[in-house]
This record gives C-alpha cells, structure tokens and sequence, in this order.
C-alpha cells in the first residue's frame, strides 16, 4: 500500500531469496513522491481492514485485489474499490489473519484522541464504509493497531513531547463513540507518532527504544525506560528538544535494539 493510495498485491515466489546485502530487485513503480507506507503477507481469503483520515471502516477480501500484472506493477488506485469523499485517504491498512492472540483495535487520531474497539466489532463492515471513529472538526485518524489488552501506548508529538501510559486505561468503547484523550497538547501541537509496547517487553533496560525522527534530518534514540508509565491524557515529558537547526519532530516508534 503506497501513500498515494495505491494497493497491490503479489505471490511471495515473486522475489527469490538473495543473499543478505544485496540491492534487492524493484518491488513496484511509484508516481513521482509517492512511497511504499505499508507492506505485509496474508492469504487471499482473509479480510482487510481500511481505515480512513475521516474515521471510517472498509472491508474486502484480499482475492478483491488484482494481483498484479508484473513485478514492478504500480498497482491499482483504491479509490477503485472503496467508496472514498474527495478528500478522505486511507491512513491504516490491516489484515485479519493472525489476530487471534489479540482482543482490542486501537486507534489515533493527529489532535491526541484514542479508542480502543473490541475487533469483534468489525467482523461485518458493509461495502460503503462504517463510521470507526466519530471525529471532532479538523482531527484525523491516523492510527490503527492491535492490542491484547495488556498492552502500553507511546504517543510523541511534533513538539516534543511524549508520554507512555496503560492500555488498561482506556476503556472499550462501542463503533461510533468519540474516543477519550490520549494526551494533551498545547497549542497547534499534533500527534505525529503512536507505537505498541507489547506486554512485558519493557522491563528490561536497553531492550526498547523510542526512535524520534526530526524534519531537518536529525533523530534520537532513547531507552523506553527513561519514560515512566503516567497517567493517560497527561502532557508527557520532554523526548526531544526542537531547534531551527532540528525542525519539528515528524516520526516517533518503538525500536528494538
């Protein structure tokens, strides 16, 4: 899936293995600045999930994509198969196989909202969409992931601040609720990073990162220690210090060393 929205799909025998530090071969042709934002293995009968910036749902079955003529094949546009608004795009891509060890959907918005949805909730999503998220004015879903319920959230944002909390404290909420606030932001701040910490992986320093990525090139990498689990809805702490030199932060993830 490219960030234009364009979507694609190949049999794993379409790449043979290489050896390790090799250039690899073309996987697809992109329209000028578009990028690859997702790539991922599943199988043709499961479904998948779209999510949109406007807070909607779609649904189909992984054989509803073409597969693609060639290799290097741009693919198809998905405003062919769902029925996007002029100016609804697709931020979230999921597929529903191996989701049996999860329980929960999460989801993020760019103003610091977040939901969390039980997956069984979006087992029948009709063709032209359901509301996923109820959205205030000028805020975007952004992010969707799975959880166990066990699980802790990082959220970092364009000016530097990020905060970790429970899951747990975040309650399971019904298809068309708002959501709760995940973290608060001043100003014009936006969310512009949201990861997972698995149950458990945490305890151990040195094991967990938060990779912060800034506009001017620059970026850090801090122990997910050093941030301490608060409570949600909170301002966080201070994960980076954004100067002229380093432009605003514009990525933040978990990383394992």
């Amino acid at each position: 899936v490219t960030k234009d929205g364009y979507l694609k799909r190949m049999a794993p025998d379409t790449f043979k293995t290489q050896i390790r530090g090799g250039k690899g071969v073309a996987g697809i042709t992109t329209k000028d600045e578009d990028v690859i934002d997702q790539v991922f293995t599943t199988t043709t009968h499961k479904d998948l999930l779209f999510f949109s910036s406007r807070g909607r749902v779609f649904q189909m079955k992984a054989y509803d994509v073409p597969e693609a003529a060639s290799r290097t094949a741009k693919g198809q546009a998905l405003v062919n198969f769902l029925s996007l608004a002029p100016g609804e795009n697709v931020t979230a891509t999921l597929s529903m196989d191996d989701m049996d060890s999860f329980k929960h959907l999460l989801m993020v918005t760019t103003k610091g909202t977040i939901k969390k949805t039980d997956l069984s909730e979006f087992e029948n999503v009709r063709s032209n969409g359901l509301i996923a998220i109820k959205l205030k004015d000028n805020d975007n879903l952004q992010w969707v992931r799975p959880t166990t319920g066990k699980d802790e959230i990082v959220l970092v944002s364009e000016a530097g601040q990020a905060i970790r909390f429970s899951e747990k404290s975040v309650r399971s909420m019904g298809r068309v609720a708002a959501g709760v606030r995940g973290m608060k932001l001043k100003g014009s701040d936006t969310i512009v990073g949201m990861d997972i910490i698995e149950e458990g992986s945490a305890k151990k320093s040195g094991l967990l990162h938060l990779l912060i990525v800034m506009m001017n090139g620059y970026g850090k990498r801090s122990d997910v220690t050093e941030f301490k689990v608060q409570g949600r809805g909170g301002s966080g702490i201070k994960a980076a210090a954004v100067t002229k030199k380093t432009g605003q932060i514009v990525a933040g993830f978990i990383t394992n060393a």
